[in-house]
């Protein structure tokens, strides 16, 4: 935490860097970030990189500070465990609204030119925002693993390169089927985003990813859950959330990339479920 006594207060991430390599991530995320401006994403308001002198004999190491607003009442990630320990739900209503909001961010960087995928889209990368009187602010942040979204795959080798790429970036629990099996010859576009949007849908409901009982099954496997999309759906408060809801996150988590929707077909269909189900 930085303390500004004109402006409030801001939270700060301070990176240890170690070589080149994490000194080139870096650097990307700081450009990634800066790209971006909408309320649903957040943003970066400064950052420095310094190059420390790490002790006699050894090369200089840097360290990245990045400055962001701060959003006391954390992640969503954060807030489902609280909720789910109190065997508490979000509305139907406020689940659609702190979605929609994501969707929103999302659109952003899909319109983009070029398109970017955000690639780790989970409730740990959500932060959320109480107010008085209407729905909670929900913000997008950490954009370390963006990329560009076209990729065209065309050999074993970048399949491979690819899948373990996104291995290293992309939360398993949300990482969409095409990331974790890539065929010899694919177009990998931003519905790997669409994928993870799904489970997140479903996190808000339910405070965990649709395929996270695949770790504590005997014998289960979270990839094969993932590539062959069973979903199981827990408990839920009562009443239970609309079936509406469920057929909206079957949707989203469809295995083939090419029939899976997109961010515009996305926000059209929760705009008619915010009108169908608001308070």
């Amino acid at each position: 935490m930085v303390e500004s006594a004109a402006d409030g207060t801001y939270a700060m991430k301070k990176v240890l860097i170690q070589n080149s390599e994490q000194l080139e991530l870096v650097r990307e995320e700081i450009r990634v970030s800066s790209q971006f401006s909408h309320p649903n994403l957040l943003p970066l308001l400064d950052h420095a990189i310094i190059a420390v002198k790490a002790s006699q004999g050894q090369s200089w190491k840097h360290e990245a500070y990045l400055l962001f607003p701060v959003h006391l009442d954390g992640t969503l990630f954060d807030i489902a465990n609280a909720m789910k320990a109190k065997k508490d739900f979000f509305s139907t209503s406020d689940v659609l609204q702190i979605f929609r909001q994501l969707c929103a961010g999302l659109k952003h960087m899909h319109s983009f030119e070029p398109q970017y995928a955000h690639n780790d889209v989970k409730p740990g990368n959500v932060l959320v925002t109480y107010r008085k009187g209407q729905s909670p602010l929900a913000i997008l942040m950490d954009f370390g693993s963006s990329r560009p979204a076209r990729k065209q795959i065309r050999s074993r080798t970048e399949a491979l390169r690819l899948q373990e790429w996104a291995s290293e970036h992309c939360s398993a629990p949300f990482r969409a089927p095409e990331l974790w099996d890539c065929p010899s010859h694919a177009d990998i576009d931003e519905r790997t985003d669409i994928w993870s949007l799904g489970c997140t849908l479903f996190a808000i409901m339910y405070g965990v990813s649709p395929f996270e009982y695949a770790l504590g099954e005997s014998g289960g496997s979270l990839q094969l859950a993932i590539v062959n999309a069973q979903i199981k759906w827990p408990n839920g408060p009562n009443p239970p959330y609309p079936d509406a809801l469920h057929q909206f996150v079957t949707w989203m988590l469809q295995p083939q990339a090419a029939v899976r929707p997109c961010i515009d077909d996305i926000i059209i269909h929760v705009d008619k479920l915010i009108t169908k189900f608001s308070k």
